[in-house]
């Protein structure tokens, strides 16, 4: 197909996107396209991109791929790719064309239902998007949700080749502390849209990264559930807003979940699912990475297991907080020198995950 380069639309790490005019309209009607293009000698991220494009052509919610080429221009040979074109924009545009920002609730849920839609089929061909975010949903003339950019995505299980992987305000917790990115990562980042658009804010409000990702990953601090939505809204958000990946939801049952279902089955042989927390049917058994084991010692614990011995701070090493954390070598040397303890006082117990 023969086409010329128009207006820039917008650029990436490695690549720019144009508007893609085809330069002769006989023999066909073509349609009008955006163009992905980089440099040949950094397009290896964008020719995979193609490639999962090329597996998911069958899902109306992912943007389509009409092909690829190569070209030469201001004396650099480029690799260039034909994209659909997403008349709409981006959804982050969408916001921006709310005076406050935030869509109402019927628009939330269709966007979010048409958008597990996408993921639902990325995941169910072995793939995660690694980036779900507002800027890389876009919106057909027709306002239908086309899920974009693939240029993190990777196969399921397979390993990531880098650290830190996506963008920070939209990434899960298992994502920060341990690279990890499966398809709950996917589902993580549902949430943050969800609340994004509810709201007209990023679901995280932390303007350091650092900050930023020490509370993502650490703790059991999840981002606030946007008050503005129903219960059905409000309970939707929280079964995206898990800490352990293995007990949040999965795109296949959110999709019968009240708030987008509208009482009916997304498919015949999704399993029943309970509206009770998929964290009430087990239990945490290890932290996620060592950072996590300083709140052992925090005061706001659950009681339920070993004793923690009461220390003066001559004896403990500090931890940023209001609370001592006690080392593993001074509990180990008081249990060594026979150190006596009142076994039926629970004051001091903490969960050992």
């Amino acid at each position: 197909m023969d086409w010329i380069r128009g207006e820039k639309l917008g650029h990436g790490c490695f690549a720019i996107v144009n508007l893609a005019v085809p330069r002769s309209k006989s023999g066909g009607v073509f349609p009008l396209m955006a163009v992905k293009s980089c440099g040949f000698s950094q397009s290896s991220s964008l020719v995979k991109e193609k490639l999962i494009l090329d597996e998911l052509k069958d899902c109306p919610e992912v943007i389509r791929c009409f092909g690829e080429s190569f070209s030469y221009e201001n004396g650099e040979k480029l690799y260039n790719v034909l994209l659909e074109y997403a008349w709409g924009g981006t959804l982050a545009d969408k916001l921006d064309n709310y005076s406050n920002r935030r869509l109402p609730e019927s628009e939330v849920r269709r966007c979010t239902k048409a958008l597990l839609r996408g993921i639902h089929y990325i995941h169910k061909l072995g793939y995660v998007h690694c980036d779900i975010k507002l800027q890389n949903i876009l919106l057909g003339s027709d306002g239908g949700v086309k899920v974009a950019d693939f240029g993190l995505a990777k196969k399921a299980g397979g390993v990531s080749g880098c650290g830190l992987r996506g963008t920070p305000l939209y990434m899960s917790p298992e994502m920060v502390c341990s690279g990890e990115q499966g398809p709950p990562a996917d589902i993580w980042a549902v949430g943050c849209v969800v609340a994004e658009m509810a709201t007209g804010y990023p679901a995280w409000q932390c303007s350091d990264v650092a900050g930023l990702l020490f509370r993502i990953g650490i703790g059991e601090e999840v981002p606030e559930v946007p008050g503005s939505l129903s219960e059905e809204g409000k309970d939707f958000v929280r079964r995206c807003f898990v800490k352990n990946p293995s007990n949040r939801w999965t795109a296949k049952m959110l999709l019968n979940h009240p708030f987008i279902s509208d009482g009916q089955d997304f498919d015949d042989d999704v399993d029943a699912v309970s509206l009770t927390t998929k964290e009430e049917e087990s239990v945490t058994i290890s932290p996620r990475c060592p950072l996590d084991f300083p709140d052992w010692a925090s005061s706001t614990c659950s009681i339920t297991s070993l004793p923690l011995p009461v220390y003066s701070p001559e004896s403990a090493s500090s931890f940023p907080g209001d609370f001592w954390y006690v080392s593993p070598r001074v509990r180990l040397r008081d249990l060594v020198n026979n150190q006596i303890h009142d076994w039926s006082v629970s004051d001091d117990w903490v969960t050992v995950r």
